[in-house]
């Protein structure tokens, strides 16, 4: 095989260019095997095996500087930079990232994550260097759907301005995680389908080409093809910017991308080379299926479907529940920052398509756009991860909170997300939203109570926030629960001396945790505190009097938290001490869920122990 002879980086610069395609192959046929095995994103990276094979071949690693927006495509990257033999760790707990990390190799730049970003990253390397007085070449890959992040905007802005090389490249297939929406995804679109200019090109450069000496003239009139661009190309937005434009180039055609990206090295400015990809490239199910083979965990790869059933998870709870209070009330719409299918909002858009809006990768205009549409009267749901919703946070606080209006944020894997890792991890948001004013902040215990939430938000004229995680929606019983309302919590079980008092879908795991500490012969009580903010004041009140020990627990950072606030709340009470179990206020690594929860002291077991060893 052709990838054996890959071991280091630059070593694809010793393959015969004859071999680039058979090497492709192996790379794409290498990258499902593995992904099959232990889950990732695969319609991305197989979409950007020429493109990345063309990096290498230009770029001196790790000298040169290649920056991966949002980061999970960077699969070929790590097999061309010495990562191969380790690829059955992918995700793994211990083995390597799905996202580039400059721990695992000095040919990762930055530890991406985020959308939008690489633009701003590379501004950054570029001006280090004017300063430093280096001579590194500078990468960025963007796909197209991060182009609708505002942040990729205001880089651009300032890219215009450089006066020396960095070129940025625009991966276009058409897709984020769902379809592209929006303006430039359109403006990308025309560009990829106008042929006036390309045929025009092709047609002088073939005639020329058939004549003696005609070669010598095919390189003279090049000189004029920006002129030719300017004309024939609709919009010329980038070069309008003052950002020199290549393109549109089959970035599955790695000579091809090769000599564009060579080019663009030759000038002293910033240059956009805009590459046509196709996402889930040589494996069929993928492209014909884009969006659900983004991210899949293991999968039959003769089949192409994931081996384990999937169950009814928060996500598509939500949207059922939605779309019932939708049927009922006109005033319900739903927002989605290009995820409405992790999100459940695909029930949504079939029953009522003109009350959802994909506005694309930018969080902070999702929030503010709902903020416009709740002033007039509507109840908007904002649909958002909860990793992502951090990029909206002053949107939240001053659009939203300080206008006091209706606003529902649903923030979704919230918690613990397993492998994708550390700029994925949902743990952060109830300690960065407990500070805004007059935000109303829930966490369900199972399915029923977050449909019971979800009605509550409808009928509140106020900000409020719902935080769920990643995983099955189950009903922990179905008996009759106390209505939600403001400020109040619900009393799982009466107890002596010990009381927990959990968060969110964390009150399944306190019970269990209750049913092994009874065998060690203490009694305690649970409660699940529904109202993360605010705090129900009145039974902590109540229960200060009662129990001698309060834990509280829940599935985000201690620091700024649900605990942390109860612990403020109960100081001056003496007779009561109050313990906190959550997360360390650190970057939590990629592992699955469970070892994570095991790792972290967060499993019914773990919990049993150490409420013992602080009693």
């Amino acid at each position: 095989m052709i990838l054996d002879e890959i071991n280091n980086p630059n070593d694809i610069k010793k393959i015969d260019k004859s071999e680039y395609k058979n090497l492709a192959r192996e790379i794409r046929s290498f990258i499902v095997k593995n992904v099959s095995n232990t889950g990732g994103h695969l319609a991305s990276n197989l979409g950007v095996v020429e493109l990345t094979m063309a990096l290498h071949l230009v770029a001196d690693l790790p000298k040169d500087k290649i920056i991966f927006d949002v980061g999970h495509q960077c699969y070929t990257h790590k097999i061309l930079t010495g990562r191969k033999d380790e690829f059955s760790t992918l995700r793994q707990t211990d083995g390597i990232s799905g996202f580039p990390k400059r721990c695992e190799s000095d040919c990762d730049t930055f530890d991406t994550g985020h959308s939008s970003t690489s633009i701003s990253l590379g501004l950054g390397l570029v001006k280090a260097r004017e300063l430093l007085k280096t001579d590194e070449k500078i990468f960025t890959i963007i796909g197209d759907g991060a182009l609708s992040g505002g942040m990729a905007f205001e880089a651009l802005n300032n890219a215009q301005r450089l006066k020396s090389n960095m070129v940025i490249v625009i991966n276009d297939n058409q897709m984020s995680i769902s379809k592209n929406v929006g303006g430039m995804a359109s403006y990308l679109g025309k560009i990829r389908t106008d042929r006036k200019y390309t045929n025009l090109k092709e047609n002088i450069e073939g005639a020329l080409l058939k004549v003696p000496h005609g070669d010598v003239f095919a390189d003279g009139i090049r000189g004029v093809k920006d002129l030719l661009k300017r004309m024939m190309v609709p919009g010329m937005l980038f070069e309008d910017m003052g950002i020199t434009y290549i393109g549109p180039i089959d970035g599955h055609d790695v000579e091809q991308v090769k000599n564009a990206l060579e080019s663009a090295l030759k000038l002293d400015e910033a240059v956009i080379v805009h590459v046509c990809t196709k996402k889930g490239k040589g494996y069929k199910p993928a492209e014909k299926h884009p969006s659900i083979f983004h991210g899949v965990d293991s999968f039959d790869v003769k089949e192409g479907i994931t081996n384990a059933k999937k169950k009814k998870g928060y996500s598509e709870a939500f949207g059922d529940k939605l779309v019932e209070m939708a049927d009922e009330d006109e005033r319900i719409v739903a927002v989605s920052a290009a995820m409405p299918t992790g999100t459940g909002l695909v029930p949504m858009i079939k029953a009522h398509p003109d009350r959802v809006f994909d506005v694309g990768i930018a969080e902070e205009h999702a929030v503010t756009f709902a903020a416009g549409m709740a002033r007039k009267g509507l109840k908007p749901f904002v649909a958002i991860y909860s990793t992502f919703f951090q990029r909206a946070y002053d949107q939240m606080i001053s659009d939203v909170c300080l206008q006091n209006l209706p606003v529902t944020f649903v923030i979704d894997r919230a918690g613990l997300v397993g492998r994708d890792g550390e700029t994925h991890q949902g743990i952060f948001d109830i300690s960065y939203t407990n500070h805004m004013p007059g935000l109303i902040s829930l966490a369900p215990r199972d399915k029923v109570e977050l449909e019971m939430m979800l009605e509550y938000a409808r009928d509140t004229e106020a900000p409020v926030a719902i935080r769920y995680p990643r995983g099955e929606a189950v009903t922990m019983d179905n008996e009759a629960r106390p209505l939600i309302e403001k400020g109040t919590s619900e009393i799982m079980c009466d107890g002596e001396k010990v009381l927990i008092l959990s968060v969110g879908t964390m009150t399944q795991t306190a019970m269990e945790a209750r049913k092994l500490l009874k065998k060690k012969g203490l009694n305690p009580a649970v409660v699940n505190a529904r109202f993360i903010k605010p705090l129900d004041t009145k039974l902590l009140k109540g229960m200060a009097e009662s129990f001698t020990h309060i834990f509280t627990l829940e599935e985000g950072v201690l620091t700024g938290g649900f605990g942390r606030e109860v612990m403020a709340f109960l100081e001056d009470v003496d007779r009561v001490k109050v313990h906190n179990i959550g997360l360390p206020e650190k970057f939590i690594e990629h592992a699955a869920v469970p070892d994570l929860m095991d790792k972290y002291g967060l499993t019914p077991e773990k919990i049993s122990e150490t409420i013992l060893e602080n009693l």
